[in-house]
């Protein structure tokens, strides 16, 4: 239970720093074609998969474990996982993907910060 509370706790940073990057960097990309390479789909999936981890974790330390989370936490830790989910659907307005994923990206981000800010765990 440790560890995986552990990995919780840690792996919020690393969420939010991809974040940062993967947003930041798909912003620029809207104005800068030199940007849109394949690294940057790299930084936006590796991004996507550590919010389903990150939240796959947090469920499983409220539903498998005696860590109570707090309501507010977890609504937005669900909504940082929904938010993903809008920006992939919407993913074939190719005139607007880039700043799709930017301003969606940062926006995911900080429903990140926000869930991790809230002191969540008892």
């Amino acid at each position: 239970m440790e560890l995986l509370r552990s990995a919780h706790d840690g792996l919020s940073m690393v969420v939010i720093g991809a974040g940062f990057i993967a947003g930041a960097w798909a912003l620029a990309a809207h104005y800068q074609e030199r940007l849109r390479t394949k690294l940057l789909w790299t930084a936006q999936h590796t991004f996507h998969v550590l919010i389903v981890v990150q939240v796959a974790l947090g469920g499983i330390l409220v539903g498998f474990t005696d860590v109570q989370a707090d309501g507010t936490h977890m609504f937005y830790g669900f909504l940082t996982f929904v938010g993903v989910g809008i920006i992939i659907s919407y993913r074939h307005l190719s005139e607007y993907k880039y700043l799709l994923y930017g301003v969606g990206g940062l926006f995911v981000m900080g429903l990140a910060i926000r869930a991790m800010f809230l002191n969540p765990i008892a």
